[in-house]
């Protein structure tokens, strides 16, 4: 492939040459220039200029927030070893902010303390002020049941036998009376005694009545009252073992959720002091292994990295190779990416090696194009390839500038014209043949062509004569041979 590139080149060049002798005789004899139709081999390439870099390389970045400054930078060129200092940049700020933010932490963490503290001591409070709840509501329980089962059955069958034991005391204070009254009568005893008697059993009957009315009391108000109070004394400790119970649950509730904020304020004031612990670590910027030291660009204006220079966060910095290949950088024109592929061959030639031609192949095309390039004319729309160069190891340099010729398609045997030859009459391709009467308008077939030459598919053959310059009153403008992908002659038949 490569002497069939060389051998096209040669013939191009010739074939020019040959056009502009056949041409300056034509002038000198009609006015008028005419070229001679060329079957011979043809190569249809794109040309861009471009840029040498390391085929591999690191990048190495400001990964530093916001703009900072350089205070040192290595010089360009440099060859360092794994962990020598690039780049040391400014962070004063952050320092004195990692100063305050320890304090912040600091108190962070005793206020965690704190709040974990609080919260064993709501835990604590908690559990015994339940079960305190739980006695007194037990203990009411307990008083209850003594009441209903011990205390008042037992004071009732106390009074019913007090009431018994008087009702004989005043039966037997009766008897006693009425026999004392049958021994009055029969003048045994005295009247003073009679009246003892009987003053004994109307005593004994009022201490009756009295118990009666005890029992009654006991019975009716008393039990009923002494009942409702225990009863309601175990309701009220049951609420308020309940209220203990959610006002326990309340108060450790709220003790976790202070000590989850304590810990998250904690966390995140944490977080912070490692943030900038790691802003200031990267600072500091080292070779991340062994290379020559090349400057990315500087700032958006393009200015050279140097000491002093304010640059900003996930900027390019240092770019260190990691191979001994190289690349070609060049930009594509969107009008020529339907026919450039990976894999096409390329021919690179370098403005500092003007005698030494390159071989390589285009190894990538970018899906977008460059937003910068972009950014500086909306309408120009490039996208960025790569192009592996075969060898170039001691020779090419980095950042070198070159020319990098995209080989499309080749030919052994075509035939070809100048472009300026064909032009667009009535949608046809047509050119104007050289005749013994004249110049004749002739349609053709047109194949791809580059910034020179229009491959001829039909209507010429080798040899014959065409203009150099059509009328162009006939025509609709020049053919619309598009750099690489042919006019709509080759087009057509390719959808047909």
């Amino acid at each position: 492939m490569k002497k069939v590139l060389v051998v096209g080149g040669v013939v191009l060049v010739l074939g020019a040459g040959w056009f502009f002798l056949r041409g300056g005789k034509a002038a000198e004899a009609s006015d008028e220039l005419y070229a001679t139709v060329v079957e011979g081999p043809l190569v249809i390439s794109v040309e861009e200029f471009g840029e040498i870099r390391p085929s591999q390389e690191i990048v190495l970045k400001n990964e530093v927030q916001g703009r900072v400054s350089i205070i040192t930078l290595v010089p360009e060129g440099t060859m360092v070893k794994e962990g020598d200092v690039l780049v040391q940049l400014d962070v004063s700020s952050k320092i004195d902010e990692k100063d305050s933010q320890e304090i912040t932490l600091q108190n962070a963490k005793s206020a965690l303390e704190v709040a974990r503290e609080e919260l064993e001591i709501q835990k604590n409070q908690a559990a015994s002020d339940v079960e305190l709840a739980e006695e007194a509501f037990l203990f009411a329980k307990e008083d209850l049941e003594k009441y209903e089962k011990g205390e008042y059955p037992s004071t009732l069958i106390d009074k019913k036998g007090q009431i018994a034991l008087k009702e004989q005391q005043v039966k037997q204070a009766k008897d006693k009376y009425e026999w004392s009254k049958r021994l009055f009568e029969e003048k045994f005893i005295s009247e003073t005694e009679l009246e003892g008697d009987e003053l004994s059993w109307k005593s004994s009957q009022l201490t009756l009545e009295s118990a009666q009315r005890d029992l009654e009391v006991l019975e009716t108000y008393t039990h009923r009252r002494d009942l409702a109070k225990f009863r309601s004394d175990v309701k009220q400790k049951e609420m308020a073992l309940l209220r203990t119970r959610k006002r326990a649950a309340s108060s450790i509730a709220k003790a976790e959720s202070d000590l989850r904020a304590k810990e998250s304020e904690f966390r995140k004031q944490m977080q912070k002091l490692d943030k900038l612990t790691n802003q200031i670590d990267k600072a500091t910027i080292r070779a991340p292994r062994d290379g020559q030291v090349v400057y990315a660009q500087g700032g958006r204006n393009r200015e050279p990295l140097q000491e002093g220079q304010e640059v900003w966060e996930r900027q390019e910095l240092i770019r260190l190779p990691t191979a001994d290949t190289f690349a070609a950088k060049i930009n594509l024109h969107e009008g020529n990416l339907k026919s450039i592929a990976t894999g096409m061959p390329v021919r690179v030639r370098c403005d500092a090696l003007p005698d030494k031609v390159f071989t390589g192949t285009v190894s990538k095309i970018a899906p977008m194009p460059d937003n910068e390039r972009r950014w500086m004319n909306e309408d120009l729309k490039e996208y960025p390839t790569d192009v592996l160069i075969d060898g170039g190891a001691g020779e090419l340099k980095n950042g070198m500038g070159c020319k990098v010729e995209i080989v499309v398609e080749q030919y052994e045997k075509a035939v070809y014209v100048p472009v300026q030859c064909v032009v667009r009459v009535a949608g046809e391709s047509c050119v104007w043949v050289r005749g013994r009467n004249g110049d004749e308008r002739r349609a053709v077939k047109t194949g791809l062509s580059n910034n020179r030459f229009v491959r001829i598919l039909e209507g010429l053959a080798a040899g014959e004569e065409v203009s150099l310059a059509p009328p162009l009153k006939e025509s609709a403008g020049t053919a619309e041979t598009d750099l690489l992908g042919g006019d709509g002659d080759e087009k057509a038949e390719k959808a047909e």
